[in-house]
C-alpha cells in the first residue's frame, strides 16, 4: 500500500460464523443466546458439556482456544472459547453456569485434551468442580492452599499456612501385587525428578518423570512456582494506563505482542481506532520482538541438545543483542518497552530518522549470511540430528488436541497463524509467507524459528520502506482516546495476536468502570507444555531434554 494512503484504521476481518445455523444444531440443548463482541455466546447447561462440544467439534470447532472460568454475585460460569484451525475468524463461545451453591459443570476434556489443564486452572483459582475430570486437583497453588484467589469471597489478607504432608509413592499404582520375588527385582521402574532448578528446565519447572529402564514412560509437569496470579493484578489496574506495561512481564523475552495483545482487545471492545502509521510501526516493532524470541530460542536450544555455549549460544546472544539495540532506539527501553497505547504507540522513530534506518536495514542486511551461520553449525551439524530428527514427535492431531500453537504447531504441519489467518495490525497489506515444516520433530521446531526470522526480516524491510516515504504530515501516532476509558457494562471479548510462540490471547468482562471485572490470559506456553507427556512417551532422558527446549518456553508466561 502507497504512502499517499488515508490515515484511516485497518478493518478488523469478517466474522464467518453462521450463529442461527449453529443455535438450529444444537436444538434444545441451547437455553440462551448471549451477544459478545465480534462473537455470540450460547448458554447450555452443565450436564450437556460434552455432549455440545462433541457436536461442535464435529462441526468444524476443532480449537478449544481457551477456557474462562469466572464468579458472579449469582453464579459461577466456564467459558470454553472455541475455533476451527482452517478459519479462526469462525468463533463461539460456549457459556456453562453453576449455581453458587454447587459450582459443579461437566469435564470437557474428553472432547478437547486441553481442557485438562485450563479445568484444573480453573478450579484451583475460581472454585469450579469439573465431574469427570480425570485429574481434578490444583494445578498453580501448592494442594494444601485455603480458598480460590480469583472467588469473590476470597480474603487477601488472610494468613496462608501451606503445611507440609507425606509424599505418596508415585509407583505405587504401577506395582503388581502377584509379582514375584524374581520379578521384583529386576523391575527397572524409577521416578526421577527433574527441576525445578536446573539449567535444562529453562526455570522454575519440575518435571516428575517416570522410568522403565532409561525411557521415559511417563513425565507430569508441575508447575506454580512462578505463579502471581497476573489476571488479577490487570484486573486492579486501568484500561488507559496500567494494564499494558505489566503485560511486558508475561514472555518477557519476547514481549512486544504482548502488549498488542492487551491493546487489541480493549480497542475493539472500546472502538477505538488506531492510525495507520501507527499500524506500520506497531508491526515493525513486533516483527523486531519475534526476532528475540526467536533467536534467544535458538542459542539455549543449542545448549540443550549438545553444550553449544562457546559458538550457538553467543552467536545468538550477538545477534539478539542487535535487535536489542534497535529497540532501545525506538522504544528508549531494552526490556520492558511500554512501547504500545491504546490508540496506537508512544511517539515515532527516534531523529535523525535516516540513522535509524540505515542500522536496521545494515542489521537486515546481515541476516541471510547469519542465518546461514546457524545452518552450518546447527542444522547440518550431524551431533545436531541426531538428537533431534525423529525425536519429540507431536502428531498434528495430537497439536490440536491439546491447543499448541506457534512454531510448536507449524512445526507439526499445521498451517495457522493469527496474523494471516485473523490479520490484524498491518500484516494483511504486506508481502511474506507463513512456514510450516511436516518433520513433527524437535528438528523441524528449529527449523521453523529459523525460516521465521527470515519472514520477520521481509515485513520489517518493508515496514521501513512505508515510513521512508511517508508524508510527514500523516505521521498520525495516535487517535483520540479517552483519559479514563470506561467501556459499556457486561461486554465481553476473547481475541488474540501471534507472538513468537503461538497464539496469546485476553478474555476481558467489563463491569462499566475503568478496570476489568474479569481479565483471563491465554498462554501459548501454557498449552505447549501441555503436550510434553505426549511428545516424550518412548523416548530417552536426554530427549525430553530436548524436547522441552523445542517448546521456548517461558514460565512467566505458563504461570502467569
Amino acid at each position: 500500500m502507497s504512502s499517499d494512503s488515508t490515515t484511516e484504521s485497518i478493518v478488523e476481518p469478517a466474522r464467518s460464523t453462521d450463529y442461527d445455523e449453529l443455535a438450529e444444531l444444537l436444538g434444545d440443548r441451547l437455553i440462551a443466546r448471549e451477544e459478545h463482541v465480534h462473537t455470540e455466546g450460547f448458554v447450555i447447561r452443565p450436564d450437556d458439556v460434552q455432549d455440545v462440544l462433541f457436536t461442535l467439534r464435529d462441526a468444524g470447532f476443532d480449537h478449544c482456544s481457551c477456557v474462562t472460568a469466572q464468579e458472579y454475585d449469582d453464579r459461577f460460569e466456564t467459558i470454553y472459547h472455541l475455533k476451527e484451525f482452517d478459519d479462526p475468524t469462525r468463533e463461539l463461545s460456549i457459556i456453562v453456569p453453576a449455581p453458587k451453591h454447587a459450582p459443579v459443570s461437566q469435564t470437557a476434556v474428553p472432547i478437547y485434551r486441553t481442557a485438562d489443564w485450563h479445568e484444573r486452572e480453573a478450579y484451583d483459582l475460581v472454585g469450579i468442580e469439573y465431574e469427570g475430570h480425570p485429574n481434578l486437583r490444583r494445578i498453580l497453588l501448592p494442594e494444601t492452599w485455603q480458598g480460590h484467589p480469583l472467588g469473590l469471597d476470597y480474603d487477601q489478607e488472610q494468613p496462608q499456612v501451606v503445611t507440609l504432608r507425606e509424599h505418596a509413592n508415585p509407583l505405587e499404582a504401577d506395582r503388581r501385587i502377584e509379582e514375584t520375588a524374581d520379578e521384583a527385582a529386576s523391575t527397572q521402574t524409577m521416578f526421577l525428578n527433574i527441576g525445578p532448578h536446573h539449567p535444562a528446565t529453562h526455570g522454575v519447572l519440575h518435571l516428575e518423570t517416570t522410568l522403565e529402564g532409561e525411557q521415559v514412560m511417563d513425565v507430569e509437569p508441575d508447575i506454580g512456582y512462578l505463579h502471581r496470579c497476573e489476571e488479577q493484578m490487570a484486573q486492579q489496574g486501568t484500561y488507559r494506563h496500567q494494564i499494558i506495561p505489566y503485560s511486558n512481564r508475561w514472555d518477557y523475552t519476547a514481549n512486544l505482542p504482548n502488549e498488542w495483545a492487551v491493546a487489541r482487545p480493549i480497542e475493539t471492545m472500546a472502538d477505538i481506532s488506531v492510525p495507520e502509521y501507527a499500524q506500520i510501526l506497531r508491526t515493525m516493532a513486533t516483527e523486531l520482538g519475534r526476532m528475540l524470541g526467536h533467536f534467544l530460542a535458538v542459542g539455549t536450544f543449542a545448549l540443550d541438545v549438545y553444550g553449544d555455549f562457546t559458538a550457538i549460544f553467543q552467536y545468538a546472544f550477538r545477534d539478539r543483542e542487535l535487535v536489542q539495540n534497535i529497540l532501545e532506539d525506538l522504544t528508549g527501553q531494552r526490556m520492558m518497552f511500554y512501547y504500545f497505547r491504546l490508540g496506537g504507540v508512544a511517539w515515532d522513530l527516534p531523529e535523525p530518522r535516516d540513522e535509524f534506518f540505515e542500522k536496521t536495514r545494515d542489521f537486515l542486511d546481515g541476516l541471510p549470511g547469519t542465518l546461514e551461520e546457524y545452518h552450518d553449525l546447527m542444522t547440518r551439524n550431524e551431533i545436531f540430528q541426531m538428537r533431534c530428527l525423529d525425536t519429540g514427535i507431536l502428531e498434528p492431531e495430537d497439536a490440536k488436541d491439546y491447543g499448541c500453537t506457534g512454531p510448536v504447531a507449524r512445526g507439526s504441519g499445521i498451517d495457522y497463524d493469527l496474523r494471516r489467518d485473523d490479520p490484524y495490525g498491518y500484516y494483511d497489506q504486506l508481502d511474506w509467507d507463513v512456514v510450516t515444516e511436516d518433520g513433527c520433530d524437535n528438528y523441524a521446531r528449529v527449523l521453523v524459528r529459523l525460516r521465521e526470522v527470515e519472514e520477520s526480516a521481509r515485513i520489517i524491510e518493508q515496514c521501513i520502506d512505508l515510513l521512508e516515504e511517508w508524508p510527514e504530515d500523516d505521521r498520525e501516532l495516535q487517535s483520540n482516546v479517552p483519559r479514563t476509558l470506561k467501556p459499556e457494562i457486561d461486554r465481553e471479548i476473547y481475541q488474540a495476536v501471534e507472538s513468537a510462540k503461538g497464539e496469546l490471547g485476553v478474555y476481558i468482562r467489563s463491569d462499566g468502570t475503568d478496570s476489568p471485572a474479569r481479565f483471563k490470559i491465554r498462554s501459548p506456553c501454557f498449552h505447549n507444555l501441555s503436550a510434553l507427556s505426549a511428545m516424550s512417551e518412548g523416548e530417552y532422558v536426554p530427549d525430553l531434554i530436548a524436547t522441552l527446549g523445542s517448546l521456548d518456553l517461558v514460565l512467566g508466561s505458563v504461570d502467569r
